[in-house]
């Protein structure tokens, strides 16, 4: 049996600034993580205030999963938590995770973001992709976002966030001592593409930042 093709982004849409005018003035946060990661994203979000920008996350996780795992966060968080739905639009003090199965892509239209829930083949192997994230975000948002890559292994991310860096977003990896596997974060750093690293206690800091920077 042949192997399963490892895809890029490049499966789902195609790199390259949004054409739609000056970049927005609005912030945006992007997330993405894998194993080690719920409990990482759990450690991050319960930390944040009510007055955050509006944050998008993927994390690696089989379809159903992903409602019980946001329902779960809302409970403990000041920000409202949940996954997101096709059309959703990206607020401060919410955070949207992707549905386990499905991409998730940013979109901007009048001014604000929304997100797009699409199916598609997996992306570096995954559904959702991290790549397919960070790259959307990087298409739309540019300098106003924050990429985030946490704990997880293999690669999915690691070229997004480059993406991000190289459009002008800040971008932040979770540092290899409070990793459970420091995959995602390790390519990231290699590849240029991080311009801080931080422990898991600390990565709150940057998202509350972002609305400052």
């Amino acid at each position: 049996m042949l192997p399963t093709p490892k895809h890029t982004a490049d499966i789902i849409l195609p790199a390259g600034r949004e054409k739609s005018g000056a970049w927005p003035g609005e912030k945006l946060i992007a997330i993405g993580t894998s194993t080690g990661g719920t409990q990482a994203l759990d450690a991050v979000l319960r930390k944040l205030p009510r007055a955050v920008p509006g944050i998008v996350v993927v994390q690696h996780m089989p379809a159903q999963f992903t409602t019980t795992f946001a329902e779960r966060l809302n409970t403990h968080c000041e920000i409202e938590v949940r996954e997101a739905r096709d059309g959703d639009r990206v607020e401060a003090g919410l955070a949207l995770i992707a549905p386990g199965g499905k991409h998730m892509l940013v979109r901007r239209a009048a001014g604000h973001y929304y997100v797009n829930v699409i199916d598609g083949p997996p992306v570096n192997r995954h559904r959702p992709s991290v790549d397919v994230l960070f790259r959307s975000v990087a298409n739309c948002a540019g300098p106003a976002a924050t990429g985030i890559i946490m704990t997880g292994m293999g690669d999915d991310g690691a070229r997004g966030i480059k993406e991000m860096e190289v459009a002008g977003a800040h971008t932040v990896a979770q540092d290899e001592q409070s990793c459970v596997v420091f995959g995602m974060p390790k390519v990231a750093i290699e590849l240029g593409a991080i311009k801080e690293v931080l422990p898991l206690g600390r990565i709150h800091e940057a998202i509350v930042a972002a609305s400052r920077r």
